[in-house]
């Protein structure tokens, strides 16, 4: 069972939520607040496996959501956080993320019409994986260039198995420990591969999916020589 707790101040979206959880065979919700601190004292009494939460709450109403998966990326980042918004910002998506995006998920509230497409969100966020909603990736790649595979053969091979782990959602802390360099070597790595893609200067965020997108769309490990 992935084990849920949810954040949310909405009675209606609460209990859309919860049912949406109910109908999930493997999916089970235990706890629920209305508020940041709320979330904080449930996800310390429950050790869930991923927290659903909206991206505003009282007591501010502003960026509770964020804060709370930021919290977690350095406390327990095994937690899975799944954020859900109601409008499209590229600069709330690139804070969800900016520790590194592996257990991480930005989502815009219309996706919870479509209980199927939630679950399937909770599930990948509780194996490490991460997601953008669609609507946020099309604005963080609109205007990229087409890359071909001579584009990853610029790279130097440390490079590469930076780029790689990038793409595999490492965020730079945890790609200095697989690589046993330090973090500021990853980030002149990352700066380097940047330059060398002709990514747009932008929020690292928008430029690491960026990446990531150059690396799949030339055939990951298959398509450096």
């Amino acid at each position: 069972m992935i084990r849920i707790v949810h954040g949310e101040d909405s009675v209606l979206i609460r209990e859309g939520v919860s049912r949406i959880i109910a109908g999930a065979p493997d999916l089970e919700l235990v706890g629920a607040a209305e508020d940041l601190d709320g979330l904080r004292a449930l996800v310390e009494e429950t050790q869930p496996d991923v927290v659903v939460t909206d991206i505003r709450m009282p007591p501010t109403q502003t960026d509770e959501g964020i804060r709370m998966a930021v919290e977690l990326n350095e406390a327990r980042p095994e937690v899975g956080v799944v954020v859900l918004s109601q409008h499209l910002s590229k600069a709330h998506a690139s804070l969800v993320f900016s520790g590194g995006a592996r257990g991480r998920a930005y989502v815009l509230k219309d996706r919870i019409a479509d209980p199927d497409e939630l679950v399937k969100i909770i599930r990948s966020i509780a194996g490490g994986e991460a997601y953008l909603d669609p609507l946020i990736l099309t604005e963080v790649v609109s205007g990229r260039r087409e890359v071909d595979r001579s584009d990853l053969n610029m790279l130097s091979p440390r490079e590469h198995e930076v780029l790689a782990l990038v793409a595999a959602g490492q965020g730079n802390a945890a790609i200095a420990r697989k690589l046993e360099v330090s973090t500021r070597a990853v980030e002149r790595h990352v700066g380097s591969i940047f330059a060398k893609l002709g990514l747009e200067e932008g929020p690292e965020v928008s430029r690491r999916v960026q990446a990531t997108l150059v690396y799949q769309q030339a055939g990951g490990d298959d398509a450096v020589t």
